[in-house]
């Protein structure tokens, strides 16, 4: 490189790339809800006087910045549990960080077609694409929403309170529209950032949901089985003496164990076993619900939570599976059987599956990463009182992974106005209650049971009756006016 080429190399690369990387502190586990607000503020005045290819290029690398920081627990997947070398693991990952990456280059590109067209084109545009470029992601290719910029807003930043009204992506977008008033720092759009977080702090005080009855006892189950121990058939007996042990401290009316928590088929547990877990449920006048592969007649294998106990034996079968780890992807059995993934050939479970009815309570289930995709899950409201996600998280290891994916949980909490059970194999097992705030968790990769109450609610946000239509119709007003303004003002 010549000298000459280093500042367009800083500029172009280095510096957004840096500012990307900085947003991962917005979110969990630091949840420093400025930070990204402040450093896209710092990106979008980068952008100042590029065409659509040099500011594809700088969102681009902003978009690297952002996603190897955030998503790095992909090597560890790959390297420390999956096994796969670290060439191979460290090139997967800077692939899967630059097809995320594209998404908030492509919104670069569009936006700054409109650069030049005054503040209020500004506001309306760049804003807007960078949340519709979001949504996107969470639907191409099945999905991966994962560090949405509004995710970094819950519980505790104003912005959150929009949440229950516009869930995640319409968070996203007051963020962007907070970061280019900040941006252009004039009198205008810096009153309009403050009064969009003033009315944010006034929606957190609204009660969109309403208690029912008394609160109900549970136990959530963190058994901390190693992800190489744990579908190995010599550890099979020491796993299902572990739960045993676990549930047998459990006093509560609803007991629930993390996904796949017991490593075996559902026909090929012990009868015994399962007969002695829901005595024991039955005893505490309520209900459990564990984790297990299930296979139906046809040969199709399922990734399901049951219930035992008190109420009659119901099934949730998985329905958003994970592309690598319970699907194989055309072209790409050679990276699954590399990695080792066991039972990577799941089937998708029925759609808009009714809510659990146990321990007096109807709970709404979703299975790992299940959580993320949210217009996904308000299929089972308002007729579920509570919201479960079982997870095994111990593919990421000690990683930025558990944390962000308890935040997404908290995110959820917010959106549907319902306290949320969150159990995980290695943690982060929470409470949450129905404004996204830890009630009580676990220390991660312990073993242990988290005693606590949850409330049943009753009621619906307004996301829960308008899903995302509401925020991708605001968008479309908000692009249709910034294309209609920037001619007027050609």
């Amino acid at each position: 490189m010549k000298k000459t080429d280093l500042p367009a190399f800083v500029l172009t690369w280095a510096y957004p790339a840096l500012l990307g990387g900085v947003t991962v502190f917005g979110f969990a586990p630091f949840y420093l809800f400025p930070i990204p607000i402040v450093a896209l503020a710092l990106f979008y005045r980068s952008l100042a006087g590029l065409g659509p290819g040099a500011a594809f290029r700088r969102g681009l690398a902003f978009g690297l910045g952002w996603f190897l920081a955030g998503v790095s627990w992909v090597y560890v997947s790959m390297h420390d549990v999956g096994e796969l070398g670290l060439p191979l693991a460290g090139l997967a990952t800077v692939l899967f960080a630059s097809v995320l990456a594209f998404f908030p280059a492509l919104a670069c590109a569009l936006a700054a077609r409109w650069r030049a067209a005054g503040h209020t084109v500004a506001l309306l545009g760049f804003p807007a694409l960078w949340a519709l470029a979001e949504w996107l992601r969470g639907w191409v290719f099945t999905g991966l929403p994962w560090q949405a910029l509004g995710y970094s807003q819950a519980p505790y930043g104003p912005l959150a309170g929009y949440a229950p009204i516009l869930g995640v992506y319409g968070v996203s977008w007051l963020a962007a529209l907070s970061a280019v008033s900040i941006a252009r720092w004039r009198p205008w759009p810096l009153a309009l950032a403050a009064a969009i977080w003033a009315a944010g702090l006034g929606l957190q005080t609204v009660q969109w949901t309403q208690p029912a009855g008394e609160p109900i006892s549970v136990s959530l189950l963190q058994g901390n089985v190693p992800q190489d121990l744990k579908f190995r058939p010599e550890r099979l007996a020491a796993t299902l003496k572990l739960y045993e042990k676990l549930t047998a401290d459990s006093a509560s009316r609803l007991t629930i164990l993390p996904e796949t928590a017991l490593p075996l088929f559902r026909e090929d547990v012990p009868v015994d076993y399962l007969r002695r877990l829901g005595d024991h449920a039955r005893a505490q006048g309520g209900d459990l619900l564990y984790g297990v592969p299930d296979r139906d007649a046809d040969g199709r294998y399922y990734n399901s939570v049951v219930s035992i106990g008190g109420s009659v034996t119901q099934t949730y079968r998985k329905v958003h599976l994970v592309p690598f780890g319970e699907f194989v992807p055309f072209g790409f059995r050679w990276l699954v059987d590399a990695m080792k993934v066991p039972l990577s050939d799941f089937s998708r479970g029925r759609p808009n599956q009714p809510p659990l009815d146990v321990a007096g309570q109807r709970v709404a289930m979703n299975v790992c990463y299940e959580d993320v995709f949210g217009e996904e899950l308000i299929h089972a409201l308002p007729a579920a009182t509570l919201m479960a996600n079982v997870s095994n998280d111990a593919w990421f290891g000690d990683s930025f992974a558990p944390w962000q994916h308890l935040q997404i949980a908290q995110m959820r909490a917010l959106e549907t106005g319902r306290w949320w059970l969150k159990d995980n194999n290695t943690g982060i097992t929470a409470v949450l209650d129905h404004k996204g705030r830890v009630v009580a968790s676990l220390k991660p990769f312990t073993t242990d049971v988290l005693h606590s109450e949850a409330h049943g609610m009753t009621g619906a946000t307004p996301f829960v009756h308008w899903g995302n239509r509401a925020f991708l119709a605001l968008m479309g007003l908000c692009l249709l006016t910034a294309v209609g303004l920037s001619r007027l003002a050609r």
